[in-house]
Order: structure tokens, then C-alpha cells, then sequence
């Protein structure tokens, strides 16, 4: 790699590193080439994305970024999980890990927030940004459809005490 593509490099990982909401470090060594086409695959179908990138240029694209505090996670054979979403990679980054044990989570970046690997299975388990969009959206809809069931609820309460009225005066 000559020097411009190193820069370039460098420029699209500084883009990366400041515009993901999380960013999951993990080491892949040992993981076959049809893996890694499965954990990019699964990625993409949760608006995530994979980067493997030289240790050094991920380093150096980290400088005066938010979540500089993971260059010490970038030893070995590293792989960047990430995604504008704070919690996407995160579940992406889990349910491989438990079906592959050689991609190992060493820990990650939510913002400015460094985590470890606790805090990576803490945001992994957090609802996604679609799901708290669908959980709010019925929650609004909810007060709705109770104040109509309740403008309803008493003519037909009425209806049915007439009928009952009606029944015992035929009797």
C-alpha cells in the first residue's frame, strides 16, 4: 500500500470512528472466509457494517476522535464492527460470537464511552433504534383507542340493560 492509499485509509476510518454510534472490536483470527462473508452478510441485514484495517492506520485514524480510548484494544487480528445505531453492531457482534468462538469481543466505543466486554453484551441487549421507534409509536396510539372504547363502552352498557329490562317484562 503505498502512502495515499494509507491516507485514504485513514480518512475512512476517521469518517467511521466519528460517525458510528458504536463500534465493536474483536479479534477473528482462525474464522474461514465463508464466516467473515456470514458476519458481513448478517451486518448488513441489521444496517451494520465489517472493516478489518491494519492495526497502525485504525491508530492513527483514531487521534482526536471520540472514542480514541479503544486504540489499546488494536492488537492482533482486529475487526471493526459498526453502525450509526448504538446498538446494532453490538447485536450483531454477540449472536456471532456465540456461534463462533474464534471471533472474540475485546470491547468497544458508544461515543465517547470506552466498553469493555460487559458493556458490549450490556448494549447488545438494549432495544434497537425500530424497535423503540414501534414501542413509542403504540404507546402514543394506545390513550387513543382507550377514550374511544370508553365513549363507546357506556351505550352499549345502556343497550344491554335495556335488553335485560325488556326480558324481564315479557317474562
Amino acid at each position: 500500500m503505498d502512502r495515499a492509499q494509507k491516507e485514504k485509509v485513514v480518512e475512512e476510518l476517521g469518517q467511521i470512528f466519528e460517525s458510528s454510534g458504536v463500534v465493536v472490536v474483536a479479534h477473528y483470527a482462525g474464522l474461514t472466509v465463508a464466516e467473515m462473508q456470514d458476519l458481513r452478510a448478517r451486518a448488513r441485514d441489521n444496517g451494520s457494517s465489517v472493516r478489518v484495517a491494519k492495526n497502525r492506520l485504525a491508530k492513527i485514524a483514531l487521534e482526536d476522535k471520540p472514542c480514541a480510548s479503544i486504540a489499546d484494544f488494536l492488537t492482533g487480528m482486529t475487526v471493526l464492527t459498526f453502525s450509526e445505531d448504538p446498538v446494532a453492531a453490538a447485536k450483531v457482534s454477540e449472536d456471532f460470537a456465540k456461534e463462533n468462538d474464534k471471533f472474540v469481543i475485546l470491547g468497544g466505543a458508544m461515543g465517547e464511552n470506552a466498553l469493555d466486554r460487559a458493556g458490549v453484551t450490556a448494549v447488545s441487549k438494549m432495544p434497537s433504534r425500530e424497535e423503540l421507534i414501534s414501542t413509542i409509536a403504540g404507546m402514543l396510539g394506545a390513550p387513543a383507542s382507550n377514550i374511544a372504547g370508553s365513549i363507546g363502552a357506556p351505550a352499549s352498557n345502556i343497550a344491554s340493560i335495556l335488553s335485560t329490562i325488556e326480558d324481564k317484562a315479557a317474562a
